[in-house]
């Protein structure tokens, strides 16, 4: 994936002559509990509002079964992705997507894979990489997640996932069984 400056960003720190670099970010978004839609769209809403992110590419709604779910007969997901320019570093992006998550009543367990009201990902921060328990990049699970890959592609055909490669080709890999097109539902951008 390539670094695409926005010609509408200025830097944060033009004062101090301190450079951030311009980063292309992708944000997986998803919702099995509540009013999903409204939840995704307020989810845009709120990284539209994010200082220093300038949001260039919101997918269609995609629907998918939910994945390794600890409780039988988990509520279907709503997913989107959102690309977006920033030069926020990736631990204050990672920081917003938690509070994001915790305006939309994001409940956290120890059940890996339950249902939640939101789920806000980062998959890719520019070339950025981490591992660590607070942050990993690019997202350890992206790769094989059909209802990452998909609505991802759909915006960017031609992208790569660091370490991973094309998502087109891990798209052809990944089970898209249980993903499917929400047509009827369309996220908007302020």
């Amino acid at each position: 994936m390539t670094e695409t400056p926005n010609p509408h960003i200025v830097d944060a720190d033009s004062l101090t002559g301190e450079m951030h670099p311009i980063r292309r970010i992708v944000v997986a978004l998803g919702s099995n509990l509540g009013e999903r839609f409204a939840t995704l769209q307020g989810a845009v809403d709120a990284l539209a509002d994010t200082p220093d992110l300038f949001l260039t590419g919101v997918s269609p709604v995609y629907e998918s079964e939910p994945v390794d779910a600890p409780v039988e007969d988990a509520p279907m997901f709503l997913n989107a992705v959102v690309l977006a320019d920033t030069t926020l570093p990736a631990a204050r992006l990672m920081e917003r997507a938690l509070a994001i998550e915790d305006a939309f009543d994001r409940e956290r367990s120890d059940l890996r894979n339950a249902p939640r009201t939101l789920d806000v990902d980062l998959i890719v921060v520019g070339d950025r990489r981490a591992d660590d328990d607070f942050l990993r990049l690019p997202h350890p699970r992206a790769h094989e997640r059909a209802f990452v890959l998909q609505p991802w592609h759909d915006l960017e055909p031609d992208a790569e996932l660091p370490d991973h490669g094309p998502i087109a080709d891990l798209l052809g890999r990944a089970d898209t069984t249980g993903v499917a097109r929400r047509d009827d539902l369309a996220l908007e951008v302020q």
